[in-house]
């Protein structure tokens, strides 16, 4: 999906031409929203996007990314949407801070569309984690699968890389990543393994040092047996984590009444961050006992779209493989007298 390819398809942004995941769910659930800025905390190759802003004329893009190969694919993508279509470079912790910017430009801009009615953040997307191409680049070092050296930046502007964790933690420090953010129950042996083996120069190297560390009953099923520790490495890298619960708050913060927030996450400590926000805006914070009337006086800032998350059907799957771990969570903000 996205732009047919050309002879420019050896430039590095068209390995962001990917099929975006659960596309029309998403688009169903941001359709009937108020017209205003759609913000996209997680840009990417813009796949979700370019779907949306055809699907909703009234909504104008601000796109965030901090991947620059992403956001030169975005461009290239958003490109025919002209003015409803911004892209910005930065982390969505910062996404306050691109929407007031956005207002403030285009308050001044006498050639942007309606923006008396552009000033409201109606539409927020989250698309979590690394994408297909991030993965498939040999040269960002992100993969278990092909050899190259760990980097696993997001931002490639920003000091830590991947090699930096391997070869630089503490056997404490690698212990506590691969246990906090890989949930790797072979934790401390996998860190001691990567501390006898250092240096290690490549990802390949990385793999094989973790495997051999994992018992060899445990390598027979569950898949890759680095695959848990090199999600760990590439969140510490990257500060996901902190990155998206800081995140969520702001765009919590910004999204107008009648706004929706749609994220996408693809593993269960993701996961968890969206549901234990959610839930707490959904309720006000509420301390009261379960089952009794709220006398705390919380007062719910959203509505939860669904109890739970939509999954992918195995249609979905079949056609994007990606979508098979995908958890979907939908709000909608209601008004401060609701």
């Amino acid at each position: 999906m996205g732009d047919p390819r050309s002879d420019e398809a050896a430039r590095p942004h068209d390995r962001f031409a990917h099929a975006p995941v659960m596309v029309d769910l998403v688009v169903d659930l941001l359709r009937e929203v108020p017209d205003g800025i759609y913000l996209d905390a997680t840009l990417g190759g813009g796949g979700h996007a370019a779907a949306l802003l055809d699907a909703h004329p009234g909504l104008r893009l601000v796109g965030l990314d901090r991947d620059d190969v992403a956001i030169a694919a975005a461009a290239r993508r958003l490109r025919r949407f002209g003015a409803r279509a911004q892209i910005v470079r930065a982390a969505f912790a910062d996404l306050e801070q691109a929407v007031n910017t956005h207002r403030r430009t285009t308050a001044i801009d006498t050639t942007a569309i309606d923006t008396t009615a552009t000033q409201g953040v109606t539409a927020v997307l989250f698309d979590l984690g690394v994408s297909s191409p991030q993965l498939d680049d040999p040269d960002r070092g992100f993969s278990y699968r092909s050899a190259s050296v760990p980097d696993m930046r997001m931002d490639r502007s920003q000091p830590l890389t991947a090699s930096e964790v391997v070869n630089g933690y503490s056997y404490a420090q690698l212990a506590r990543v691969i246990g906090t953010f890989g949930e790797e129950r072979f934790a401390s042996r996998i860190a001691r393994a990567i501390i006898e083996a250092r240096p290690i120069h490549d990802t390949e190297q990385l793999a094989d040092v973790v495997r051999t560390a994992v018992p060899a009953a445990t390598r027979r099923h569950g898949g890759h047996p680095a695959k848990r520790t090199f999600q760990a490495i590439r969140i510490e890298v990257n500060r996901e984590l902190e990155q998206l619960a800081e995140g969520l708050d702001a765009a919590m913060a910004v999204l107008a009444p009648g706004g929706r927030m749609v994220v996408m996450s693809y593993h269960s400590l993701e996961d968890r961050i969206v549901k234990r926000a959610f839930h707490d805006a959904a309720t006000g914070g509420c301390t009261c006992p379960p089952g009794l009337p709220c006398v705390c006086g919380a007062a719910p800032t959203v509505r939860l779209l669904k109890r739970g998350a939509w999954k992918a059907s195995e249609d979905e799957v079949d056609a994007n493989r990606r979508a098979e771990s995908v958890r979907i969570r939908a709000i909608e903000a209601v008004p401060e007298s609701a």
